[in-house]
């Protein structure tokens, strides 16, 4: 669930903003670029839920973005919330790693810049399946936003059932949506400003459905290095969301995550 430096629910995919400085000067033509990134955040979150047991997680990608608006890119993470369904299941499950790959492409609609593309998640040799009501946790999304200054509106749409929730009547989840709003905003001297809500709603499971929301500031520490603090919260429902070994602890509870990370 990708995945930004604090959690794949503050998920944005930065632009380049080029200021022509007179009437007459030429952009410079837009260059390919192929990038990294490690990081380590205090717990994982995506779409506002916990993916790692509240525990540190280590993170890392790549990225290639070709001057034609074409994009790539591998995200991968660690996760406990498939080994902790398998606590309690009969048989268990096992799935310890989330490895995301995606690809799209942005393009200019006059001051409107539009992106397309699409998502899986795979959880690497994943059992979910085992466990009665679950299926196999690998989810498949396309998506499309849209930046105008700077804001970033995003609509995420389920080709598969959604990280392997199938409903207690044996209905799928495919065509679950996730509904996002961002926006980032410099506050000059490297510093950032990060707020978002997001609405997920799961298909024909509707205590699964929640809003989660989010205000994180960034710091560019230069020579690549960068730190994030953020405040994450959600109303998803406890009584669906929990820790299965621990149902006292809900995993869209309100939670400060801060976390590091170097880009080369």
């Amino acid at each position: 669930m990708k995945k930004s430096l604090i959690s794949k629910s503050l998920m944005a995919l930065s632009g380049l903003a080029c200021v022509a400085t007179s009437a007459v000067a030429q952009a410079p033509a837009p260059e390919s670029t192929l990038s990294y990134n490690l990081g380590v955040v205090s717990e994982y979150r995506y779409r506002g839920l916990a993916q790692s047991r509240f525990q540190p997680t280590v993170q890392g990608g790549v990225d290639y973005a070709d001057k034609s608006g074409l994009y790539v890119g591998a995200w991968a993470t660690t996760i406990k919330w498939i080994d902790d369904v398998g606590k309690v299941a009969a048989n268990g499950t096992k799935g310890n790693v989330e490895l995301d790959l995606y690809g799209g492409y942005k393009f200019p609609i006059g001051d409107l810049t539009m992106d397309v593309g699409y998502l899986r998640y795979e959880y690497v040799k994943n059992t979910l399946a085992k466990k009665q009501g679950f299926k196999n946790a690998n989810t498949d999304e396309i998506y499309a936003a849209g930046t105008y200054g700077p804001f970033t509106l995003k609509y995420s749409y389920a080709l598969s059932d959604l990280f392997g929730q199938n409903s207690s009547t044996g209905k799928s989840t495919k065509g679950s949506t996730y509904l996002d709003l961002s926006a980032t905003f410099d506050l000059g001297n490297g510093f950032s400003l990060v707020p978002h809500v997001g609405k997920q709603t799961v298909k024909n499971i509707d205590d699964a459905t929640y809003t989660d929301y989010a205000l994180t500031l960034n710091k560019d520490l230069g020579n690549g290095l960068s730190a994030s603090v953020a405040w994450i919260n959600t109303n998803a429902k406890a009584t669906y969301y929990y820790v299965p070994t621990e149902p006292t602890k809900n995993l869209g509870k309100s939670s400060l995550v801060v976390g590091v990370q170097y880009s080369f």
